[in-house]
């Protein structure tokens, strides 16, 4: 019953460059955005993929609303698609979204596999001594329970609870911190529930695997809208930061093209719109910037 909801529940975030080996196949975008080609943006595209006609982005579709698996089990689809096919329009290119485990996207553009990669990466100092990043969006971490929260959890005094997180996220980061001010304390550590797929770690929190979870923002809300009422938000956001669409180190000139496209998807309503379509509107920013 609660399966085709946390199909469409699923996260991934903010990880560091990582090194996992979950990477699935690919597949192209579906969506309806429409952007009319910029002829200075699109002479801009490096030759390689200009001569291929398409922009190849890695992308971890178990990330709802931002990238997710369509109804066919095979289409990316998602708020960043959205945003990003429109980019490649400004670019005069097809957008192509492979899914890929999170923890390999970074290394899948470092290596030359994708174009670049959009997963809903937070942008950090690390990230930006391997890559590129081109600021597009804003996030923070929202924790989520069992509608009621039958355990109290709270987030401040979580030792010795179940918590479910998705690997290589920041919120990895969040908890070991916090597990260390428990174990400090004299208190037991925090159990962390790590899945690869932000949708099974939704689920470990319905059937009561997990005490709790937390992940980015969007994700988090949107995990808890499609639940139908059965988990709840816990506590404000927090710890807002920019997401980034991570380009390789060596096209600077090219990324600086991507924080120009957003401006100008901004400017035409096409960047706000997508975001109220599914429900992001509050994350919105208005300066794009290149490794901010």
């Amino acid at each position: 019953m609660v399966t085709a909801g946390l199909a469409l529940s699923a996260c991934g975030s903010d990880s560091l460059d990582g090194s996992g080996s979950s990477s699935s196949s690919g597949s192209s975008s579906s969506s309806s955005t429409s952007a009319a080609v910029d002829p200075q943006l699109a002479a801009g595209v490096p030759d390689k993929i200009k001569q291929a006609g398409k922009l190849v982005i890695g992308s971890d579709a178990s990330y709802a609303p931002n990238e997710f698996l369509d109804t066919d089990g095979k289409t990316v689809v998602g708020m960043d698609v959205d945003i990003f096919t429109a980019v490649a329009q400004k670019m005069g290119l097809k957008a192509e979204f492979q899914n890929a485990g999170f923890d390999t996207i970074i290394l899948g553009v470092k290596s030359g596999k994708f174009d670049i990669g959009v997963s809903s990466f937070t942008i950090n100092d690390e990230r930006k001594k391997q890559v590129n990043m081109v600021s597009y969006f804003n996030a923070g971490t929202q924790w989520a329970v069992k509608k009621g929260n039958p355990k109290k959890v709270d987030p401040d005094n979580a030792c010795g609870l179940n918590i479910g997180v998705q690997k290589g996220t920041v919120q990895i980061d969040d908890l070991t911190a916090r597990s260390k001010k428990c174990t400090d304390a004299g208190k037991p550590a925090i159990k962390q529930i790590v899945d690869a797929d932000q949708s099974k770690v939704t689920a470990s929190v319905v059937s009561g695997k997990s005490d709790a979870m937390l992940a980015d923002s969007p994700v988090g809300l949107y995990a808890v809208q499609q639940t139908k009422g059965q988990l709840e938000a816990l506590g404000e956001i927090y710890d807002a930061a920019p997401y980034g669409v991570v380009i390789p180190k060596d096209e600077t000139d090219f990324a600086q093209s991507f924080a120009v496209a957003l401006k100008a998807l901004k400017e035409d309503g096409t960047y706000d719109k997508i975001l109220d379509k599914w429900g992001n509107a509050s994350g919105a920013i208005g300066d794009f910037q290149v490794n901010p």
